[in-house]
């Protein structure tokens, strides 16, 4: 482990990659006003109507796939009750994903994770929540120094595994 720690990472991505299942469609349309309120970059990558029941992996899949391939950027994640998600973003390595339901959890999964994919349940909080939640996880910088020794120390026991 390293002794010398990180600076901490920048509070605002260069870009948020956004998804949903059918559950999480009604709080994706919400979350997406905001991110345009805000003048957030971000690019919406489905599912495209809450009519038709879908398979939450392969929207799930889309932005983790975009979180990996831009550095800063960052994703936001809903499903009925963000489980789904949650359990599909953390099996990809470099995806630090956080079921957040209240605003301490998203203040904290950025101040000592690092989280670069915001997870949230569609059917578990209301909009108004939703978007006080993006809010504070969006500005809320990571602290870096022991928090990055832990983060190092993930890494390295995943590729140990």
């Amino acid at each position: 482990m390293s002794s010398v720690s990180s600076p901490p990472g920048p509070a605002e991505p260069e870009i948020i990659a956004i998804g949903c299942d059918h559950a999480g469609h009604g709080l994706k349309r919400e979350i997406l006003k905001l991110l345009h309120e805000l003048k957030v970059p971000c690019v919406d990558l489905g599912c495209a109507s809450p009519d038709e029941s879908v398979h939450y992996p392969l929207y799930g899949k889309k932005v983790v796939d975009a979180v990996l391939a831009r550095p800063h950027s960052r994703g936001i994640l809903i499903c009925g009750t963000g489980i789904g998600m949650s359990i599909l973003a953390n099996r990809f390595s470099g995806i630090r994903a956080a079921l957040c339901h209240d605003m301490f959890s998203a203040m904290m999964c950025r101040r000592h994770n690092d989280a670069n994919l915001l997870v949230m349940g569609g059917r578990v909080i209301g909009a108004d929540l939703g978007k006080e939640i993006v809010r504070t996880w969006l500005t809320t910088p990571f602290d870096g120094g022991r928090h990055q020794e832990r983060l190092d120390l993930l890494e390295q026991l995943a590729q140990e595994a």
